[in-house]
């Protein structure tokens, strides 16, 4: 099967060279945004948008990940966000410091819980320093040391920014990741990028858990009913609002309403009309406005049905936000 995904310097993943220290207020992950692409981009902060009617949760968020010139501190990116409806957020970490930094947080902030993982662009590169196992020995550890982590993810496959050679050590690292979500009864999260038919091959070997969710939802509408027909949850990032993405607005007219979740992967993928720019969990609003009318539903409904969808995806509520 094939999918087609919407790319861009804004939607880049991987690993940094500068990991967050393990203190209580750690620093900000570099984003590689502008090393790769330069420096024309608008790294301005978009407006908060207009409050939403009833709240709704970012389910996946990179709180550690810095990109422009400054960095929200968790603490103000929650305030921001809960000033506009979105008063909950799924922190998810990437590589091993991520996940570690992911933990800690939601241990600080009741409206915080976690996913921790080791990315699958992160996988080949362990893989060759023979630390792959060991790195998903320390998620293991990870993922049973506090009731804050909710999630094993973001895990998956991406043939987009790793090549062949890669795609073994991918495939390992995803079927083990698959593993932990069964055994530890967490949400499975999952990333994946150019490798439809993989994913689904691998879900199918290792059976899907109960709770799985397709971050940031990249395929048509065959696709969706693939993940649909396996349980899945689908999950709608910025990238549902751009022009060249009108696969995505399909599948999501398509999904049944308690099937989809909204997301910002932030700071990455902000929505139309900033995209492009920092994005944060405050501009969820614009998101699911665009998922309203894409559904031609009223807005407190799609806010209330996100809401709890986002509740039951991640093992109940979490946080004073509820």
């Amino acid at each position: 099967m094939t999918g087609s995904t919407v790319g861009g310097a804004e939607d880049y993943h991987g690993g940094t060279d500068e990991p967050p220290p393990h203190v209580d207020t750690p620093l900000p992950m570099r984003s590689r945004v502008n090393e790769q692409f330069g420096n024309q981009r608008d790294t301005s902060r978009p407006v908060l948008p207009e409050p939403l009617p009833s709240p709704v949760v970012d389910n996946h968020c990179h709180l550690d990940i810095e990109d422009g010139e400054s960095w929200l501190e968790p603490g103000e990116a929650l305030r921001l966000a809960a000033s506009v409806g979105v008063p909950r957020i799924v922190q998810i970490g990437c590589d091993l410091p991520g996940a570690a930094w992911a933990v800690r947080i939601a241990e600080q902030y009741d409206d915080i819980v976690a996913g921790v993982a080791i990315h699958p662009n992160e996988a080949p590169r362990l893989d060759d320093i023979g630390e792959l196992s060991a790195g998903i020995a320390e998620i293991e550890q990870l993922a049973g040391s506090s009731q804050r982590v909710r999630a094993i993810g973001e895990t998956g496959l991406d043939y987009y920014r790793t090549g062949p050679e890669g795609h073994a050590a991918q495939h390992r690292s995803f079927a083990a990741h698959i593993e932990l979500a069964h055994r530890l009864g967490k949400t499975l999260v999952i990333h994946d990028r150019d490798a439809h038919d993989d994913v689904l091959a691998l879900l199918d070997e290792h059976g899907t858990p109960e709770r799985t969710v397709l971050h940031c939802f990249s395929g048509d509408v065959e696709f969706a009913r693939e993940c649909l027909d396996r349980g899945a949850y689908l999950s709608f990032a910025g990238t549902v609002t751009f022009k060249n993405a009108a696969y995505l607005r399909v599948a999501l007219a398509a999904a049944p309403l308690d099937r989809i979740l909204v997301e910002t992967d932030a700071p990455f993928l902000a929505p139309m009309p900033h995209r492009g720019r920092p994005n944060s969990s405050y501009l969820v609003p614009t998101t699911v406005r665009a998922m309203a009318e894409v559904r031609e539903m009223d807005l407190e409904e799609l806010c209330r049905a996100l809401n709890a969808n986002t509740d039951t995806a991640f093992g109940g509520s979490w946080g004073t936000g509820r």
